[in-house]
């Protein structure tokens, strides 16, 4: 019987008790917290390494490259959509024009308006400006007549401050009739848009300079309804 308990006492001895084996848990638990702290940690910095690459990568591209490729993109998909109205048999244009909606079509037309707008006469400067834009978008260069001219004038044809112009050069009668017919053009739009108001003899002069002109032409402008009857009343002279 002796014997029997002691060998009893000793497992009893081996075998560990709960707060040892509460520590044991709670020592697993943290180890496993580590081990995900550290796998999300070399994820975190592989990701991070990763953005820094594209980053870079970004930078070392063309400011405008967004504006491209998204450019690029929508010609792409324009083409399939050519290919795929062409395999059916319909005219693209059309395709196109029933897609877009009312609101897009009047957007884009206010848009169009907006990016070309007719600001009228500011300045001298700003009219010649917009006189030479027009000019230079006429402009339809002749190739085969600029290889002529190179053939017949060489380095005569890139002139520098000693060079002598005058005399050496005669512009075909294509470039005469052109010129004449766009300052036909300008004398014509000029007449039409003048703002100058023709003179009237027989008006009725009640104003006794320019100013008070513009002033009264204002106020007729104004009240002129208003005070339509009590100036009949005045010239009849039945005013009360």
């Amino acid at each position: 019987m002796g014997l029997f308990q002691g060998s009893s006492g000793s497992e009893d001895e081996a075998q560990p008790g709960p707060a040892a084996a509460a520590a044991a848990a709670k020592r697993e638990e943290q180890l496993r917290k580590f081990r995900e702290l550290h796998l999300k940690r070399n994820e975190a910095r592989k990701l991070n390494h990763q953005e820094v690459v594209e980053e870079d990568k970004r930078l070392k591209l063309p400011p405008n490259w967004e504006a491209k490729k998204a450019r690029l993109e929508w010609e792409l998909k324009v083409e399939e959509k050519k290919k795929e109205c062409a395999a059916r048999g319909e005219d693209y244009e059309r395709v196109k024009l029933l897609e877009i909606s009312a609101e897009d079509a009047e957007r884009w037309e206010r848009k169009k308006r907006r990016k070309n707008p007719d600001l009228g006469f500011s300045d001298y400067a700003a009219a010649q400006l917009r006189q030479y834009q027009r000019l230079t978008r006429q402009i339809k260069p002749d190739l085969e007549q600029y290889e002529k001219l190179k053939e017949q004038y060489g380095e005569a044809l890139y002139p520098t401050s000693d060079s002598l112009l005058h005399g050496t050069h005669v512009p075909d009668k294509e470039g005469i009739d052109r010129m004449v017919a766009d300052l036909e053009k300008q004398i014509e739009k000029r007449e039409k848009y003048s703002r100058r108001r023709p003179y009237n003899d027989d008006a009725d002069i009640d104003y006794i300079n320019e100013r008070n002109a513009k002033f009264n032409k204002k106020a007729e402008r104004f009240y002129g309804k208003y005070t339509a009857e009590i100036k009949q009343n005045l010239e009849r002279g039945t005013a009360v």
